[in-house]
């Protein structure tokens, strides 16, 4: 198997694994939590009004709930490629309250929430005059095809913005997996460098692309606790070059030990990088308030 083969996705492992998350996802999703907070602080910064407003990984529905409530008027539509997940949010949007129809996407009355493919968007062609991801489109096979998707979906001067991990994300955990399994196999997904991600938007086709990146570090008091975390959201090892059927003691005893080395001050680190990107479709896109230049770069490093 050739060594972009080993990292491809194994989506019908990911789904199921999200869709085993359903009911343990939203007490462990801190990360999460906090990086959505992020992205509606940053739509403070834009003058949109879109009549449909996608949200492309739901997971929960916690921010397809806080769109709905930022866009009264718009048409918010969650999905997702995990069912389980899916029901998560229609329980969270009925108690909202609303759970509007699909007649103008797709033609006849559904409600709208959608379980699909973020590479295969089931959506009209210029739809949309907002595309939201949190944390979702690392677990695609392609990133071109889940861009060139994104774009195609929304209408012009539409706006695309997501969050997505970057390659320092769990380098803990991937040093001591690979010790402990003598690198025979992958132990952690292989994340696209932000530089990457800006290439790839453009050759999409869209317009004044604006990514940066933040860092950061949960604490645990072993590894265990770091695994149970990743579990209990769904984030199982889904590449193509994992280990098949159970790892034993020794292999789990090796990667605890291997972690030990990046212990500090009496706590095992967990690094996530978050890379945060926004971009127009058109040629002539609408301006941030804040002013930040395309593909700019501002590293932070926080603490949830």
């Amino acid at each position: 198997m050739m060594a972009d083969d080993l990292y491809r996705i194994d989506k019908t492992r990911a789904r199921v694994s999200f869709g085993r998350a359903a009911d343990t996802y939203d007490a462990a999703a801190i990360l999460q939590r906090q990086v959505c907070q992020e992205m509606i602080d940053r739509l403070d910064l834009v003058k949109l009004s879109p009549h449909v407003v996608l949200d492309a990984g739901c997971g929960t529905g916690i921010a397809s709930r806080t769109l709905q409530n930022r866009f009264e008027q718009s048409l918010v539509v969650s999905l997702d490629f995990a069912y389980p997940m899916l029901q998560k949010t229609r329980e969270v949007r009925m108690g909202q309250g609303i759970l509007p129809q699909l007649k103008s996407l797709l033609g006849c009355n559904r409600p709208s929430l959608l379980c699909a493919d973020i590479e295969a968007l089931p959506l009209v062609t210029g739809s949309a005059g907002l595309i939201w991801s949190n944390l979702a489109i690392q677990w695609c096979h392609d990133l071109d095809v889940a861009l060139q998707e994104f774009h195609r979906v929304l209408q012009p001067e539409g706006l695309l913005m997501f969050s997505t991990f970057g390659p320092d994300t769990l380098r803990e955990l991937r040093v001591a997996a690979d010790v402990a399994s003598g690198n025979e196999y992958t132990s952690v997904s292989r994340f696209i460098d932000m530089h990457d991600i800006g290439d790839a938007l453009v050759r999409a086709g869209f317009s004044a692309p604006v990514l940066d990146v933040e860092r950061f570090t949960l604490t645990y008091d072993d590894a265990k606790s770091v695994m149970r975390d990743l579990k209990n959201i769904g984030a199982h090892n889904a590449t193509d070059g994992r280990a098949r059927g159970l790892m034993g003691r020794s292999y789990f005893s090796k990667l605890e030990a291997a972690y030990e080395q990046f212990r500090q001050d009496g706590k095992l680190p967990a690094t996530f990088e978050v890379v945060y990107a926004h971009a127009w479709r058109g040629e002539n896109p609408l301006a941030l308030d804040a002013g930040l230049s395309p593909v700019h770069f501002k590293p932070r490093n926080r603490q949830p």
